[in-house]
């Protein structure tokens, strides 16, 4: 059986050349990075230089950087210490945000009282930047902005510029999630106004269990996690070495081939678009993710014309025939949830209708994309 991985989006295929530098971490550099001897040292600068690294590639200063454990835990600590420390009284977000904000906005307006708005999302996936900014204008209190660069489900891009244009024209603050844009397209934050970001490793070909969060310099937020020194106070505990370097070497990868992996990538989307048209009558691209203007090249999110009573069972059908993806409604599982991205950008009738995320890196080929369309088109018609 052939295997095919496109879920890419949900976790990407660790570089070989990452895993030897976390090896070689492993092995050589074990000490405690807050050690005062050889050892200790010699693990403290992996981290310090990943951090200016990182810097370097974002526009940033390196005491910006404070490493966590990943996106989610970068977005809960910047979410909770804006409330808490910069007198935060009004969260701004969208309704197709990761959990990783959704979740943690809600539990902060369950436990707090803080005012929270949802900017409306148009059919393509966009946001209503014209809402974002009455939204903002009608707002008396402290606002902080939560919207993510890059959709993990649909694709959709944030016009990123014009948001930090908005929030710094109405003294807000601006949190955006950008884990599936660091590593993919390039960041340069110097020139844009966002406060706090939050990037995972995992997602640009490095470990699980690392990631870091911008933190604007003198932005006034106090750690969370208590116990040690570590992170500039930010984050205590033993900082994990190996992962560190791991995301480092990841991301000097990423940016050192991006531009001729873009292109590969790029034509491999395309070929998949082309391929589904050419194929199967009816499918239907949801969001804006057939264009290349308005929607990351990483991934595609088809809604396919699936009998009913063969909806539920496609997913496992594609599993069984070794290819991994991801779900977008819930109609393809026993779960009672849908997608909530879905739920605010798809009619009824579509919402009815099995969607698919396919999701791409440079380890995919064109006969991959073949096969796959082969075994979905074979489905629909049997």
């Amino acid at each position: 059986m052939q295997k095919v991985y496109f879920d890419s989006a949900a976790t990407t295929e660790v570089r070989p050349e990452v895993i030897a530098k976390m090896v070689s971490v492993l092995k050589e550099d074990f000490g405690n990075p807050s050690s005062i001897h050889g050892y200790g040292r010699s693990a403290k600068n992996h981290i310090e230089q990943t951090r200016k690294n990182i810097a370097k590639y974002l526009g940033v200063k390196a005491s910006e950087i404070i490493f966590t454990s990943g996106g989610t835990e970068a977005d809960n600590i910047v979410l909770n210490s804006a409330v808490r420390d910069l007198k935060v009284k009004h969260v701004i977000t969208s309704k197709i945000e990761h959990h990783a904000v959704l979740h943690t906005v809600q539990e902060i307006e369950s436990r707090t009282g803080i005012t929270v708005s949802y900017v409306n999302i148009n059919t393509d996936g966009t946001i209503d930047y014209e809402h974002l900014e009455s939204l903002l204008d009608s707002s008396d209190e402290k606002s902080f902005v939560s919207l993510m660069h890059v959709n993990n489900e649909v694709g959709t891009i944030l016009d990123i510029d014009r948001v930090g244009s908005l929030c710094k024209e109405h003294n807000a603050l601006f949190h955006s999630d950008m884990v599936q844009s660091v590593g993919h397209f390039d960041v340069d934050l110097s020139k844009i106004h966002v406060d706090f970001t939050a990037v995972s490793a995992h997602k640009f070909h490095g470990p699980k269990g690392i990631g870091f969060a911008y933190i604007r310099k003198n932005s006034g937020l106090k750690p969370l996690i208590f116990g040690g020194e570590q992170e500039r106070g930010y984050r205590a505990g033993t900082e994990s070495v190996h992962n560190i370097a791991g995301m480092d070497e990841a991301l000097r990868l990423s940016y050192e081939h991006l531009e001729e992996e873009k292109k590969y990538i790029k034509e491999l989307k395309q070929h998949f678009i082309d391929t589904l048209k050419n194929k199967i009558e009816g499918v239907k691209f949801n969001a804006s993710c057939n264009n290349s203007d308005q929607s990351t090249y990483t991934l595609i999110n088809v809604c396919l014309p699936v009998p009913e009573e063969k909806a539920g069972i496609l997913l496992f059908h594609l599993d069984i025939n070794g290819i991994a993806c991801s779900k977008g409604s819930a109609c393809q599982s026993g779960s009672g949830k849908g997608s909530h991205v879905l739920t605010e950008i798809l009619s009824d009738e579509d919402l009815q209708k099995p969607s698919v995320r396919f999701s791409f890196s440079k380890y995919n080929t064109k006969e991959e994309i073949d096969y796959t369309v082969d075994v979905i088109k074979k489905f629909i018609e049997e």
